[in-house]
């Protein structure tokens, strides 16, 4: 079994995301980062309420949390472990969405369901990062994905 990565963000609240990323409502997808790791690992975490605008459509009788939504959330939480986890520069302003690949839905997610999306690094080309993430539930899978970003100024 290997040994985890230390820590570096134990915690990244939605303060300091509002101030990492460009988002905002009702674009913001994530309420929350933890566990950023020196491996450039995390997990992002999205509370599902019933008021979320996503659900007057999708669909009022039967709400379902679209599965674009939680692969843009994995691509903002990445940005936020990138953006985080440069050092000796300065913080890059912007994060653009590069790739989507190998991208699966599992299971609907519902209101009152907590999102956790446990992203990490399977690569970095100068200011291109890509990662791999799960989505779960209750520890289940219900999406996965990897995606491409890149950092900018």
């Amino acid at each position: 079994m290997t040994e985890e990565s230390p820590v570096k963000f134990e915690l990244v609240d939605i303060n300091a995301i509002l101030q990492t990323l460009p988002h905002r409502f009702p674009m913001l997808l994530i309420d929350r980062v933890i566990n950023i790791r020196a491996d450039y690992s995390g997990i992002g975490i999205k509370n599902v309420t019933f008021n979320e605008p996503a659900f007057q459509g999708h669909f009022p009788e039967r709400p379902v949390y679209p599965g674009v939504m939680m692969i843009e959330a994995m691509a903002q939480t990445a940005g936020v472990i990138g953006i985080k986890s440069v050092e000796g520069t300065d913080k890059p302003r912007a994060v653009y969405f590069l790739t989507i690949d190998k991208c699966k839905f599992r299971k609907p997610v519902l209101p009152g369901d907590t999102i956790e999306y446990h992203m990490r690094s399977i690569g970095r080309r100068k200011a291109m990062w890509w990662f791999h993430g799960d989505a779960k539930v209750n520890g289940q899978v219900v999406a996965e994905a990897d995606v491409g970003a890149m950092l900018t100024d």
